[in-house]
């Protein structure tokens, strides 16, 4: 933890830098070659309006709005309310704090709200968590980010450590092992539906802006990574964007590519070691070093968790089930493997090192997010981080499902991608899924190892 703040200073200063010489050279690009590249589905539902042009703001615009005092009782109140009933992944979660902070309270105006989603989407880690952790700090300051925060992620912890101690306790039950192996069944399907939605959208911007084929080249590497070197990923990641932003610097300002090369190599670092130290790793890359959140982390945690022990294939393959019915960040799915590597104790030390970094860039970058809209650079990063991330999702697939262990789990799965074709919400088919592996194993049908 101690590299997580300096690196996370590091990078805040270096989106507003860009920002700040992007402004005189360049026409800000509009929020709709931004927003709706993060996290496991689109942000543009009919949860959250599509973002256009007129919602842009000019360089500097977005903080006319006062910042309220809202009592601590309310945001403690509000914004746990939100962590337990927030199903359905991140639209759900923009749709609910931008109905409670601009459309019931106008404690934010819309054009605020934008720029944090869109700032939030240019962060590694997860979006949804940091704009509900922004959201309370407009409202209430530090204390209040801190108390929004974990209001947003406790209840989905609390509840994600109880199924996990059912799952991977001593002695678990036949219908308890049923129900995790069949829920784990489909999450393979709902990798590669995520990744379908987000790839739609991604390459009608990437025909506009970076070309296709550099779009393609950087879907592909990151679905291969995912795929064959899970837990190199991150890297993948990291270098296609880093490859997009040398561009963009070689077109604006040549001196300084080197120099951004350098710092962002700083996210190739690997650490192999298991236990706490290698637990610790997992969990920080997962907070601060994946872009596209959502199912980006599958492979970010499969090698380490298999390899150093900590989960069995079937066994992770349920963690990520869990991770998709529990209210809340996604990205809870690290509690279960931090619980299977320590127990309890373990869970909440994998999932405080994930979401701190979260805590770290809203609390010291949060001033910046409206420049960081019309940041040129942090956008270019993205044109070439979120292709590879997609792919990244995608890939997830394939390791996820060689680590079946009995047939029927391939039935499961032709059967959730069915559903899921069909329109069927990912929470809806894993919890029918978990239900007919409850009722296989009661006619006798075998367990995975």
């Amino acid at each position: 933890m101690a590299l997580c703040q300096p690196l996370c200073v590091a990078f805040i200063s270096l989106l507003d830098s860009q920002a700040r010489f992007a402004e005189d050279i360049e026409k800000p690009v509009p929020l709709t070659a931004i927003c709706n590249t993060r996290d496991d589905q689109c942000y543009g539902t009919t949860h959250l309006r599509t973002c256009t042009a007129m919602d842009a703001p000019t360089p500097g615009h977005g903080t006319a709005h006062p910042a309220p005092q809202v009592p601590m009782a309310t945001v403690a109140r509000e914004w746990t309310r939100l962590g337990v009933t927030g199903f359905g992944g991140p639209p759900t979660h923009i749709h609910l704090l931008r109905t409670l902070c601009v459309d019931r309270n106008g404690w934010l105006d819309a054009a605020e709200f934008e720029d944090a989603v869109a700032a939030c989407n240019l962060l590694p880690g997860p979006a949804s968590t940091q704009l509900a952790i922004y959201c309370a700090r407009h409202v209430r300051g530090w204390r209040g980010a801190l108390v929004g925060g974990l209001g947003f992620i406790v209840p989905g912890l609390i509840g994600i450590l109880f199924m996990a101690a059912l799952l991977l306790g001593a002695g678990p039950s036949r219908w308890a092992l049923g129900a995790g192996a069949a829920a784990g069944a489909v999450v393979p399907a709902i990798a590669v539906r995520a990744g379908g939605t987000l790839a739609a959208a991604s390459l009608t911007r990437a025909r506009a802006t970076t070309g296709r084929s550099g779009w393609y080249a950087a879907v592909i590497l990151g679905a291969v990574a995912s795929a064959i070197v899970g837990a190199w990923v991150v890297v993948a990641l990291i270098g296609c964007g880093a490859l997009a932003l040398v561009r963009h610097w070689i077109r604006t300002r040549p001196g300084h590519a080197v120099g951004g090369v350098l710092g962002l190599g700083l996210g190739s670092i690997t650490i192999s070691a298991g236990g706490a130290l290698g637990l610790g790793w997992m969990a920080l890359k997962v907070g601060a070093l994946s872009y596209g959140g959502g199912f980006v982390i599958v492979p970010l945690m499969q090698s380490d968790a298999v390899r150093h022990h900590w989960l069995t294939e079937t066994q992770f393959l349920g963690a990520v089930a869990l991770g998709q019915v529990t209210p809340g960040p996604v990205v809870q799915t690290v509690a279960v493997v931090g619980y299977g590597a320590a127990g309890v104790l373990g869970g909440i030390a994998a999932s405080a090192i994930a979401f701190t970094p979260s805590f770290v860039f809203v609390l010291v970058g949060g001033r910046h997010f409206s420049r960081v809209r019309s940041n040129a650079g942090a956008q270019a990063f993205l044109s070439g981080a979120g292709p590879a991330a997609i792919g990244a999702i995608l890939g997830s697939a394939w390791p996820l499902t060689l680590a079946f262990g009995v047939w029927w789990q391939v039935l499961v799965l032709a059967g959730g991608a069915l559903a899921l074709s069909a329109k069927r919400a990912p929470v809806i088919v894993i919890v029918a899924a978990a239900v007919i592996g409850i009722g296989l194993v009661a006619i006798g049908a075998p367990l995975p190892h």
